[in-house]
């Protein structure tokens, strides 16, 4: 084996990110900050669909405000996430909403309590974890997943279309994706919720 040091991760990044700049290889990805399509898209950051979900929504750079979360879940109506889509419908030109979970997720199932050990296990106190607890900040119910990926998509549909500050008549739809032959499943359909509502 040779004797030169190896690269770490982001050495690695920011020499390709030169290349890329001085190539000029941006070119091809100029846009807008105004989605074309008019979309907003909450999804899962899961490795699997960062390149899968644009290419199975046919979405090219600029066509869409992405915003990912673990589990394409909206917990909090005036969290981050709920924040981030009225930003995009408001100042960013996004008309219509769409929640896209998927199969296999990791939040499927998600155990609080090993999260937690896993946490122990990496050097984060036992008095930290006791003091957060204390305080108010339930650790197992902030760090719960879901056991049904369809009933969540549900759920964070249902968060987003009753948001009393998203425009009335804005389409919410909600979808599942599988992670590997991006097949969408439709299980909110936001234009027929708004024809029966």
């Amino acid at each position: 084996m040779g004797g030169g040091a190896r690269l770490s991760t982001v050495e690695n990044i920011l020499a390709f990110n030169a290349q890329f700049v001085e190539n000029r290889d941006y070119e091809q990805y100029r846009t807008t900050k105004f989605p074309d399509k008019k979309i907003a898209i909450v999804t899962c950051m899961d490795a699997r669909l960062t390149e899968l979900l644009p290419k199975a929504l046919n979405l090219r750079n600029g066509d869409a405000k992405i915003i990912k979360n673990a589990g394409a879940i909206v917990t909090q109506p005036f969290g981050n996430i709920m924040r981030s889509i009225l930003v995009a419908v408001y100042e960013l030109g996004a008309e219509e909403v769409l929640v896209i979970g998927h199969h296999e997720c990791g939040m499927t199932g998600l155990n609080s309590e090993l999260v937690i050990q896993h946490m122990l296990e990496r050097n984060i106190s036992q008095e930290t974890i006791r003091t957060l607890n204390n305080s108010g900040m339930h650790l197992e119910r902030w760090l719960t997943g879901f056991d049904n990926v369809q009933e969540s998509v549900e759920r964070s549909v249902g968060i987003i279309k009753n948001h009393p500050l998203l425009p009335p008549g804005t389409p919410v739809h909600g979808m599942i994706i599988h992670p590997t032959t991006g097949k969408l499943d439709v299980v909110v359909d936001g234009y027929k919720q708004e024809v029966t509502a």
